[in-house]
């Protein structure tokens, strides 16, 4: 999968050390990924949640911080749209963010 906005990553566990383990982790599993539908991520991620399009909230380091991403399944692109903590998560919307 190619992924858009790695920056968006680092500029938080630049921020939030604790994170960047998971998030690289994250990055590159998803990097080497072939996704073609949400059943492909739930295979890896089980604690995904699937929200209308083509958005999926990944649950990073035990819950303690959320990943929104938009997928285009068809192209192979994920766009990272948000990453914070579970009460940062609580503020947005992820429908729409």
């Amino acid at each position: 999968m190619r992924i858009i906005a790695r920056k968006t990553l680092k500029e938080y566990y630049t921020k939030h050390a604790n994170a960047k383990g998971p998030l690289e982790s994250w990055y590159h599993e998803a990097k080497k990924a072939v996704w073609k539908t949400p059943q492909d991520i739930k295979a890896l991620y089980r604690s995904a949640d699937f929200l209308p399009g083509n958005r999926v909230v990944f649950n990073i380091k035990k819950n303690r911080y959320r990943l929104i991403v938009h997928i285009h399944y068809n192209n192979g692109i994920i766009f990272i749209r948000f990453v914070g903590t579970h009460a940062e998560y609580d503020k947005v919307h992820a429908e729409t963010i």
